[in-house]
């Protein structure tokens, strides 16, 4: 079996959803799938993950939902009938948002994780009804039903071990089916959502549970690229990877995958394989086992350069640190209390930086960590640093090279670029530097230059 996920630009529109449908059924082996929200379908468009986040923000807000409300039904109701389903997709519809704009609004994420998880759902009915209308055996799934298991974390949820041995039962049906990505149920029964772009983690997930002979992820691209094709013109393409590869430029900002979404077919050494719905026969590109990269791969450097804004960095100072056993651990601790994980802690001696997203900030929360530091820890300085990036050159053979670190310092000197810290991971697969957001995309054009022009 073969479990393939289709992105948002797949299934923008009827044409879209066609050309899908046809590269499910050219495959015999592809019967789980897994489905995104429509996406955009020119520059300009609304992704209708958006529509249903203004919407859930307007009912809120205590402001009129219909506009929006109407905007998202309307989009479906466009691809309904362009492809010319004779059910009343559009009746549906409407009763299934209606009944989520009813439901309680005492937890606003809850509320805002039943709207969203309404993209997947809906594109899931839709896609299996055009199926049934051309006559293949298809079915749409229910998470709930299949025994998706998530953490009660809305927004950012994690699958439960649990959920594994009830979603191997897929395996057994002979039917196509079309699972909606990107949400489960808590073991409360509660839609919860992963963070965004989670139907990439419910491919994995799902890949994992019935043991697939590959995971396919079908975007709008051949190939992935060394670089954002947004930031440098005409990158590189890649035809390989390896996990770790793939996993630390995922972390970086490279949206090709969410970085999260390696971690189930990791411990199963499933293979993934990213392709173009709009080119199906191309290769794509494969992320694979480390022991299973070929020797032409090896012969990279670097493969892939990215780089990602959102950070802050909370600086700490005292005096003989190195000798005070366990200050690190009491450190994180007052952040892990106050419920915000940490990204990076480079150190010196006397000194100990904590890299944070920058989501986690506000005046109160971090006046009220400061305090905590200073009187417990009784540092001599605290500082805080906002608009920080991070930029990530990855690569398995700059285990095996020399210099690496010395050209991207280099190249990021010639291009004016201050580095305020460097992370090189102990597996050596990747070198982090820490500048200012500011100068990431000038960052990605000089180290791309350096390692591929």
């Amino acid at each position: 079996m073969k479990v393939i996920k289709f992105g948002g630009s797949s299934l923008a529109d009827a044409q879209q959803i066609k050309k899908v449908c046809s590269i499910i059924l050219s495959d015999p082996e592809r019967r789980l799938v897994v489905v995104s929200a429509p996406g955009k379908r020119f520059k300009t468009d609304d992704k209708v993950t958006d529509l249903l986040i203004a919407l859930a923000e307007a009912a809120l807000a205590g402001v009129d939902t219909e506009p929006t409300l109407q905007k998202v039904i309307d989009r479906y109701d466009s691809i309904a009938k362009d492809l010319s389903l004779t059910c009343d997709f559009k009746k549906e519809l409407r009763e299934d948002l209606t009944e989520r704009l009813a439901a309680s609004r005492s937890n606003k994420n809850r509320f805002m994780d039943l709207l969203k998880a309404a993209g997947e759902d809906n594109s899931a009915k839709l896609v299996a009804a055009y199926l049934k209308s051309i006559g293949v055996n298809a079915e749409y799934i229910n998470p709930r039903d299949a025994g998706l298991v998530l953490s009660d974390e809305f927004g950012n949820a994690q699958v439960l071990p649990k959920s594994y041995n009830k979603l191997a039962r897929l395996a057994r049906n002979e039917s196509i089916m079309i699972f909606p990505g990107f949400f489960g149920y808590s073991e409360t029964g509660e839609v919860v959502t992963f963070s965004r772009g989670g139907s990439d983690v419910t491919g994995a997930i799902l890949a994992a549970a019935v043991n697939a002979e590959v995971y396919e992820n079908f975007t709008d691209v051949d190939s992935v690229f060394a670089a954002d094709p947004r930031i440098v013109e005409n990158p590189t393409p890649i035809p390989m990877f390896s996990y770790e590869e793939m996993r630390e430029l995922s972390y970086a900002g490279f949206n090709v995958l969410h970085e999260e979404a390696l971690a189930p077919v990791y411990h199963k050494g499933i293979t993934v394989n990213i392709k173009n719905t709009n080119n199906p026969d191309s290769p794509g590109t494969l992320i694979v086992p480390t022991h299973s990269l070929t020797k032409e791969h090896k012969k990279y450097k670097v493969v892939g350069i990215a780089a990602d804004k959102g950070f802050m960095t909370l600086h700490v100072e005292k005096y003989m640190m190195n000798r005070e056993i366990g200050f690190g651990r009491r450190l994180l601790q007052i952040l892990e209390d106050e419920g915000i994980s940490y990204e990076h802690t480079p150190s010196g001696i006397d000194s100990i930086s904590v890299i944070i997203r920058e989501k986690y900030y506000n005046e109160e929360l971090f006046d009220r960590i400061i305090k905590t530091i200073y009187s417990e820890l009784s540092v001599d300085n605290v500082k805080t640093d906002f608009d920080q990036a991070i930029v990530m050159i990855v690569g398995n053979g700059m285990t095996h090279s020399i210099g690496t670190l010395a050209t991207a310092t280099r190249a990021l000197a010639d291009a004016n670029i201050n580095i305020n810290m460097i992370n090189q991971g102990s597996s050596e697969v990747s070198i982090m530097f820490g500048i200012d957001a500011q100068d990431a995309k000038a960052s990605v054009k000089a180290l791309y230059d350096a390692f591929f022009a």
